[in-house]
């Protein structure tokens, strides 16, 4: 029975059958000429796949299965009269081949019991990783796609030397047998590890690429690309940057594209890494880069605190954040009242206005402490209020974060998640 909804099917006998006589209204359209041979081969091969699965279920077994192929490849050759057709008939012995290597000097990885490594995944197969305990680990898996490819592209927004060191001596041995290696990243949020830009950097055949410029790009993509000179290119594409935590135990979702399933999709990778690579926004690392690249993961944890232009402009509150600072300003001095609540809706600047009623704090309080305690429930939230109240002082070293990695010097100035003040005595 057909359902309501929308449709992308051919439509065969049984299909027309019920169309004629449905009284629903249909959409249809011819099957596009410039893509009928990629539609019919797609429905035929559902079709031969359910016949193939009737012959076993009929006790039938490979042998007979191989044969209906081959009377399916002898009915090409018989309507397209191309004998070269013969070629791709299945071989009677019915096996897959699985690797290829020279008697002498392989270049393929084996493993302690000198067996040829392999992924534990179909490379010919797409399928998906979801972090569940039956699937192998993501970075076991990438291990055996390193060690198996030809030439390696990764696409990261960021490189943490826990994660990168999972695959380190699988990446050192591809490219010291020739294998190359490129990887495009970024500073953003300054949570790359230079130790693992540095150790890449010193690998042979390999090409390292980072964007700088993270208030124009923000690269969240991961992909992880094995191109094989046997065809059987593979791609990793989710949300695993290279971390331990995404690599092992995260809740990470990837899909693993294969070449021999979804060539377009793997085109298409590979056409937009090279956009990138080719792009001025992402600029080759070298060993003169160094320093930049520490400077630049800086300035990204603490909000670009390097710029000097966010601390030469003056913040002036708009007319409504004035009237509040000024009944603030009347609750203290007028009733003596040194605690008191600001409700204002969702973006409207609660926080331009705490930063602005403690700038006149600490003008009235001259010589003081002037201590300043920032509560919130996300990181991100803490991030971007420090930099506001950092912009309103002019100050780039105004206030220290105490939430997940970042750990105060001083508590003069600090702004804190909830769940770390919970949990501190």
């Amino acid at each position: 029975m057909l359902h309501n909804g929308i449709y992308e099917q051919v439509i065969n006998k049984a299909l027309d059958r019920e169309l004629a006589t449905t009284d629903k209204i249909s959409q249809t359209a011819p099957v596009d000429a410039a893509e009928a041979a990629k539609v019919l081969a797609k429905y035929v091969a559902a079709v031969v796949e359910k016949g193939l699965e009737n012959v076993q279920d009929n006790g039938g077994d490979v042998n007979s299965q191989v044969e209906m192929v081959n009377r399916i490849v002898s009915t090409i050759i018989a309507e397209t009269s191309e004998g070269t057709f013969d070629e791709l008939s299945v071989a009677e012995r019915a096996e897959q081949l699985l690797a290829l290597l020279d008697r002498q000097n392989s270049m393929l990885a084996l493993d302690e019991k000198a067996e040829i490594i392999r992924p534990v995944t179909s490379i010919a197969q797409s399928s998906l990783f979801t972090g569940a305990v039956h699937e192998p680990q993501m970075y076991t898996e990438l291990k055996k796609e390193i060690v198996t490819s030809d030439r390696i592209d990764m696409l990261v927004s960021f490189i943490k030397w826990s994660g990168l060191r999972l695959i380190m001596d699988e990446l050192t041995a591809v490219t010291q047998r020739g294998g190359m290696l490129r990887i495009v990243t970024t500073s953003y949020m300054g949570a790359t590890d230079v130790k693992a830009i540095e150790e890449l950097r010193q690998l042979p055949n390999t090409q390292i690429k980072v964007s700088y410029d993270t208030k124009r790009t923000r690269l969240h993509a991961k992909t992880y690309m094995f191109y094989r000179d046997t065809g059987f290119t593979t791609a990793y594409v989710g949300s695993s940057n290279l971390s331990n935590a995404a690599m092992s135990s995260g809740l990470e979702w990837n899909v693993k594209v294969t070449k021999s399933d979804l060539p377009e999709t793997i085109d298409k990778i590979a056409a937009t890494f090279e956009s990138y690579w080719n792009s001025n926004e992402f600029e080759y690392y070298d060993e003169g880069q160094k320093e930049r690249l520490a400077r630049a993961l800086k300035a990204e944890k603490y909000f670009d605190s390097n710029n000097a232009e966010a601390y030469t402009l003056d913040i002036l509150p708009y007319s409504y954040q004035q009237e509040i600072l000024d009944k603030l300003d009347a609750e203290r001095s007028v009733r003596g009242y040194t605690r008191n609540l600001v409700v204002a809706a969702t973006g409207t600047g609660k926080t331009v206005i705490s930063a602005l009623d403690y700038k006149r704090f600490r003008r009235q309080n001259p010589g003081k402490p002037c201590r300043l305690l920032f509560v919130a429930h996300r990181e991100e939230i803490l991030r971007q209020s420090l930099y506001t109240f950092r912009a309103v002082l002019k100050d780039a070293n105004f206030g220290e974060m105490f939430v997940g990695t970042f750990r105060p010097e001083s508590i003069d100035n600090l702004f804190i998640s909830i769940q770390t003040f919970n949990s501190q005595d």
